[in-house]
């Protein structure tokens, strides 16, 4: 059977935590319209909205869970947060259980933020510095990247694009006048 993924979808992947290898709580991201049926799914149950619920999971068995409601998540989706046990046969039944459910798809590199930059969520500029932030290896790094993530260079570039539009006004209405002007005697 040939499976047709949408834009509308929802998507999940492991959003923190060790992808080789042991760590003691790793992150499991849902986000897009079957984030509640992924957390009813996997605890039989919703939690109220914009709390943290600690449930069992019932495929597999662990513990842990947070669940977003829109508008406030990163991606301004429904979204779902799996906090639990970092092993790796804990993480690959979560992942693989998330998978068996219509509607969902395991995320692209990237697919949270570009969710978020269509959302309006994050700008441009912001979008690039969430990537300098993430790849960052020095302290100068990530002060630079959390300066573009707060918007530093975003208005920057505002006060650039108004005055340029400005500038452009003045030169477009200098260029008509002439032409205009020049129009009558033959020489444009």
């Amino acid at each position: 059977m040939c499976s047709v993924r949408w834009e509308d979808d929802s998507v999940f992947a492991l959003s923190s935590g060790q992808t080789q290898g042991r760590c003691g709580v790793a992150v499991v991201r849902v986000s897009g319209p079957a984030s509640a049926l992924a957390v009813r799914s996997l605890t039989r149950g919703l939690p109220a909205a914009r709390t943290d619920s600690l449930r069992s999971i019932t495929h597999p068995q662990t513990r842990g869970l947070l669940y977003l409601w829109f508008p406030v998540s990163f991606t301004g989706e429904d979204s779902a947060e799996f906090h639990i046990h970092g092993g790796p046969a804990v993480i690959s039944g979560v992942l693989q259980a998330l998978g068996s459910l219509p509607g969902l798809w395991p995320a692209e590199a990237g697919e949270f933020t570009r969710r978020a930059f269509y959302a309006g969520k994050l700008d441009l500029t912001e979008v690039e510095g969430l990537g300098d932030l993430i790849h960052a290896e020095t302290e100068a790094q990530r002060r630079q990247a959390l300066r573009q993530m707060a918007g530093d260079l975003g208005r920057i570039y505002q006060d650039w694009s108004v005055r340029l539009k400005r500038v452009s006004k003045g030169l477009i209405r200098n260029i008509s006048y002439r032409c205009y002007t020049h129009a009558y005697c033959g020489n444009c």
